[in-house]
This record gives structure tokens, sequence and C-alpha cells, in this order.
């Protein structure tokens, strides 16, 4: 059986770029990823959880609107999938 983490790449096909976001409040902070794909939609997965997905919309802004209501921030720089492959 395959863990989410491994199952990770399935769930995000066709991703345009990465951000992490940290919620600095808490000691150890608790990471989270946003994940973009192609048409927008973005899924923001947990970690600390094995990847398990926590947010799932079909914009950006709502994505980001997430997570700047949790108090969450931003880490400097985004990942893009066309660095990559």
């Amino acid at each position: 059986m395959l863990s989410s983490a491994q199952n990770l790449p399935e769930q995000i096909n066709d991703w345009e770029f990465i951000e992490l976001w940290v919620y600095p409040i808490v000691f150890p902070p608790r990471i989270l990823m946003l994940a973009s794909d192609q048409n927008s939609k973005c899924c923001i997965y947990e970690r600390s959880g094995n990847y398990k997905l926590l947010f799932l919309s079909l914009s950006y802004d709502e994505a980001h609107s997430w997570l700047v209501e949790d108090e969450y921030e931003r880490v400097d720089g985004r990942l893009l999938a066309s660095e990559i492959v």
C-alpha cells in the first residue's frame, strides 16, 4: 500500500508551482505546501501529516485567503514546475 506522500505526484498532475507556508506561532512551526495546477486549482497539504490534503480550491486567491485567515505566512520563493522538468 502506498502512503499519501508516495501518491502525492499522482494527486497533483500537471502542477504549475508549489509554495511553502508556515505557521510561526507554534514550535516547531507548522508547515503546509500549496500546489497549483495548470488550471489554477490549488491543493494545500500538511507536510507533517504525510501530505494529507487539507484544503482544495478552484483558485489561488481562495487558497491564499484560507492560509492568511489562519495566520500562515508564505516562505519567500516559489518552486516552478518549468524550472524542474
